[in-house]
């Protein structure tokens, strides 16, 4: 569902006018709904029913220490990525058995954090980990419990950079040399426990057709692993689940009124992995970032100036590809709406910041109203990879983040000021 929506002609967050927050939160800010970050876990969740099964939040989408804390006190694990990513997660209160570790080149800190901390699971990405893991290991005297991350050769044919499960991309171990791998591990490594296995095919699957590739793959693949003696006790199939960034919203443009689009359904993965993996008596683990925190979240922006160009129209505003990376990254799109509603006339625009780079735009030739200096927009569909991505780019500081919760909104994150981009200058 969305969060955001308009009422006679303001733009709402929950209960929230987003003008009352502007009037208290100098721009730029992000801000996002409390309840919607709760009720897509939940909603993810419940899709697996009664099934043997943890979610893990990606924390890669937005790792806000806020955000982080609510998913933990509703029994979410955590995927993390790096150590930073682990700290942060034993410090929002995930249980320590509710976290695993992924990332193609995790330093020796990092391996050692995760064993000391005795994490759910250590996602091994090749087989010189492995053999790092097992070294650490021994030398603390511990044991550490261990999936393999597996390289499916699944194609998912979405943009090249958020595309993981395919031979020419740099994540995982061959499926075909799994197996090998994990017999060695058996047989020469005292000091890791191989308990699981883990891929990840990528980001934006809209066709459950791909996930039900890779748990076939896997399951063959664990079947093969109990015949060697491995006493598989996980599957953990990545995460990955699309959404729908072109119409965020509910609202009426140019006298169209457009409806929101849903991202698929949790139900539709579900109902296309669990005949597959379930017979096989493992606990199934999945790990959504995106789609638990994506359509929780706006950027709000101040127009600055507006100019016209050889019938080009440029609508410059105080934020910009430092705080919302995706558009010059990935090509990707997000909804640009006022928050003074306006049902006139639309006009091509390109809505740009104030970045030195021909890139930094939010959005590009997109139909928007008239849109005068001062006027404030939102910038929709931010909550994963808005400000987990920003930078200070060109001197910006980077700015607040908000937490709206029914009718009540607080900063959760305080805005940098100049003397901030000091602070660990020497």
């Amino acid at each position: 569902m969305s969060y955001f929506n308009y009422r006679n002609g303001e733009l709402f967050c929950e209960d929230v006018k987003i003008s009352d927050v502007i009037s208290k939160v100098p721009t730029p800010f992000y801000l996002y709904s409390g309840t919607g970050v709760v009720e897509n876990f939940e909603r993810i969740d419940a899709a697996f029913g009664a099934a043997d099964h943890t979610i893990f939040y990606a924390m890669k989408a937005n790792s806000n220490l806020t955000l982080l804390k609510k998913l933990a006190a509703k029994g979410c694990g955590a995927d993390v990525v790096s150590g930073g990513e682990l700290y942060l997660a034993l410090k929002a209160g995930f249980d320590p058995e509710k976290i695993v570790f992924a990332g193609v080149g995790k330093t020796d800190e990092e391996l050692t954090l995760a064993i000391e901390t005795g994490i759910t699971a250590i996602n091994v990405e090749s087989p010189e980990e492995l053999q790092a893991v097992q070294d650490l290991a021994a030398g603390l005297g511990k044991k550490a419990n261990i999936a393999l991350r597996v390289n499916p050769d699944v194609d998912v044919h979405g943009h090249p950079f958020i595309s993981t499960g395919s031979t020419f991309n740099k994540f995982g171990i061959d499926w075909k040399e799994a197996a090998g791998l994990y017999a060695r591990a058996l047989k020469e490594m005292p000091n890791v426990n191989m308990m699981g296995i883990h891929c990840h095919i990528g980001s934006m699957i809209f066709n459950m057709d791909y996930y039900k590739a890779s748990a076939q793959r896997l399951k063959d693949l664990v079947v093969t692993l109990r015949g060697l003696g491995a006493p598989i006790e996980h599957i953990d199939i990545g995460g990955g689940l699309g959404v729908k960034y072109d119409q965020p919203m509910t609202m009426t443009i140019d006298g169209e009124t457009r409806e929101e689009i849903v991202s698929p359904n949790p139900t539709e993965l579900v109902e296309a992995i669990l005949p597959i993996l379930e017979p096989l008596k493992c606990q199934i683990f999945f790990e959504p970032g995106r789609s638990i925190v994506a359509n929780t979240g706006i950027l709000i922006t101040q127009a600055l100036f507006i100019k016209n160009t050889r019938g080009k129209r440029f609508i410059s505003c105080d934020s910009g590809m430092h705080q919302l990376i995706r558009p010059a990254l990935y090509g990707g799109f997000h909804f640009v709406a006022p928050v003074k509603e306006n049902t006139g006339p639309c006009t091509n625009a390109d809505v740009v910041g104030s970045i030195c780079e021909s890139s930094d735009f939010l959005a590009q030739d997109r139909p928007m109203p008239e849109v005068k200096r001062g006027d404030y927009l939102a910038v929709m569909t931010v909550g994963a990879y808005g400000f987990s991505m920003a930078s200070t780019y060109n001197g910006h500081p980077l700015p607040p983040e908000i937490l709206v919760e029914k009718e009540d909104f607080k900063e959760i994150r305080k805005a940098q000021t100049y003397e901030d981009l000091l602070t660990f200058m020497v």
